[in-house]
């Protein structure tokens, strides 16, 4: 007799609730004495926001930061200061979120959508040496998941290409690569604070760079176009008011106490669970081995093939497995080429030319995770116990012999 899966009435196999953000009556008292200050906003840029960017900035090993209202607006002003101009391509993965490629357009720049590595997920240096044409100037490898790209490569390339780097960093908060942390190794490396992520406060973004020019536009563009050492009225670029508030960076500074630890505990738990799983027919997870010496789990991602579950297809398997209580995602539906604004092109009044077409955009290994393979765990579940991951296996485990038990 097979056993009862949750989603049939029968009993959980993971009995963990898990929950985020964490925090305690730190954070709690932090947020509370900037209310209490009636010092809630951040005009000049200073205070507990200057604070946290300088903390953040040695925790990336870089020599500057520029907080903003998300990690949207980091991405968009660091191209603006990279120097893009309107037509000018950049290239980005289809297998991100959809701000990678919009806040491209935002810049009046054209985003060229280049696969992802089959191993990782992450862009694949050999395709982006494909798809560079005279247009191109900006590089935005994304750190999915947490796991770093390649960044010897892709770097090697931009030098050869004299192009810029920013490194779209929005889930990699702690990660490392051959002993760097991601969003230091590029010429720009962007953060999301967005309540999901690793490092959070809700909403808000930072920008990372050791470029002193790079990072003196990005500042000025947050701020108004204002300048240090400018007068208030005095307005020298076309930036808005793109400040974060002493409350978010008080609570970012007591969440980044914690960053480290949890980094630690996500990583080994990543290598834990994928020890677990690659015993499992039909599941493979994410390699690792190229490069990353520090792995932050934003998302687990493994790969899912359904003919070794009775061809029970992947969205199916994920309501299974979300029944069992592993908290857990089927993914993107499908890359962002084929989301409406591109097949549509409701580019409005941005400088896209004509002859752009996405609807002949074709990326094999992003249509394939989209549609057939990938399965992510959830970023707070990666802080969970040896006894949790194991639990998530067996969850696995137990859909598989209720599949193969029907055939």
């Amino acid at each position: 007799m097979s056993e009862i899966l949750a989603i049939e009435g029968g009993e959980k196999t993971v009995k963990n609730k898990f929950s985020w953000p964490q925090f305690d009556e730190r954070e709690v008292e932090a947020v509370a004495a900037v209310v209490r200050s009636g010092q809630w906003g951040n005009p000049d840029c200073s205070g507990a926001v200057a604070a946290f960017e300088k903390e953040f900035a040695d925790y990336c090993g870089s020599k500057y930061a520029v907080s903003c209202v998300n990690g949207s607006v980091t991405l968009r002003l660091s191209l603006i200061a990279c120097g893009v101009r309107p037509g000018d391509e950049v290239i980005v993965p289809p297998y991100t979120f959809i701000a990678t490629a919009s806040t491209v357009i935002e810049a009046n720049c054209v985003p060229v959508f280049v696969d992802i590595d089959p191993e990782t997920y992450n862009l694949d240096p050999k395709e982006i040496e494909k798809a560079i044409t005279p247009k191109t100037k900006v590089i935005v490898p994304v750190h999915f998941a947490g796991q770093a790209c390649d960044m010897d490569a892709i770097m090697d390339i931009a030098k050869r290409h004299n192009l810029r780097v920013i490194e779209d960093a929005a889930h990699a908060h702690g990660a490392e690569y051959k002993g760097r942390k991601l969003g230091s190794i590029g010429d720009v490396g962007s953060f999301s604070f967005q309540s999901s992520k690793n490092l959070t406060s809700g909403e808000g973004g930072i920008v990372v760079t050791n470029d002193k020019e790079l990072y003196k536009m990005i500042n000025s563009l947050r701020n108004v176009g204002r300048i240090e050492g400018g007068q208030w009225y005095d307005h020298y670029n076309a930036g808005c008011n793109y400040r974060i508030t002493q409350m978010q960076a008080v609570l970012l500074s007591e969440q980044l106490k914690r960053l480290e630890q949890q980094t630690i505990i996500r990583d080994r738990n990543g290598i834990y669970l994928n020890e677990l799983l690659s015993g499992i027919e039909g599941i493979t997870p994410l390699s690792r081995g190229h490069g990353e010496t520090r792995h932050c789990y934003h998302l687990y991602l493994f790969k899912y093939d359904k003919s070794k579950f009775n061809d029970l297809p992947k969205l199916k398997f994920v309501e299974m497995l979300a029944a069992e209580g592993v908290p857990c995602f089927r993914g993107y539906p499908h890359p962002l080429y084929k989301q409406p604004l591109f097949q549509q092109k409701n580019f409005m009044c941005y400088a896209i030319p004509e002859e752009v077409d996405y609807s002949q955009v074709y990326c094999p290994v992003a249509e394939k995770a989209c549609s057939e393979e990938a399965v992510w765990i959830l970023q707070h579940a990666m802080l969970g116990t040896r006894t949790d991951m194991e639990s998530f296996a067996e969850a696995i485990l137990k859909i598989q012999r209720h599949q193969l038990i029907n055939v």
